[in-house]
């Protein structure tokens, strides 16, 4: 069974992690991965593969100057 995911991001400063953002993943036309934004809204969000959210997670990791103000985690889907 091929399980899917959501990305999960909670400011660390947050400590009821009631601030919970989730990524959306950007990708070109052609399906090519451009980027990740972090939005509240869970229905929203990219559900994805375990490769996938790793993916997101390492781009978000280089690329958001706060990355080090937040716990990101992968989360199954239903979690």
């Amino acid at each position: 069974m091929n399980q899917r995911y959501l990305v999960q991001q909670n400011k660390i400063a947050d400590e009821d992690n009631k601030a919970s953002v989730f990524a959306k993943v950007m990708r070109s036309k052609e399906g090519k991965f451009e980027g990740v934004s972090f939005i509240k809204n869970k229905e929203k969000a990219t559900v994805m593969t375990i490769a996938a959210a790793q993916e997101a997670i390492q781009w978000a990791t280089k690329k958001k100057r706060s990355a080090h103000e937040y716990v990101t985690k992968i989360i199954c889907v239903g979690q």
